[in-house]
């Protein structure tokens, strides 16, 4: 590659990055209430959740036992 084709890779380069940096970010503050409720109904979600709290009880230490 020359010289002036990395000049110019670099250039266009530069141009896209300024370009982005302009943009208004498109990520809401409140994105959380665009997907609320995506997963309602869903058995395969159910099923997600219901292993992922079985796995957060099962790591809580056992009363009476001695866990350092």
């Amino acid at each position: 590659m020359t010289l002036i084709q990395i000049e110019r890779r670099v250039k266009a380069l530069e141009q896209t990055v300024h370009r982005l940096a302009r943009r208004k970010p498109s990520v809401s503050r409140k994105w959380y209430r665009s997907h609320a409720g995506r997963f309602a109904g869903d058995p395969v979600f159910d099923e997600i959740v219901k292993l992922g709290r079985t796995y957060r009880k099962a790591q809580r230490p056992r009363p009476g036992s001695k866990r350092a």
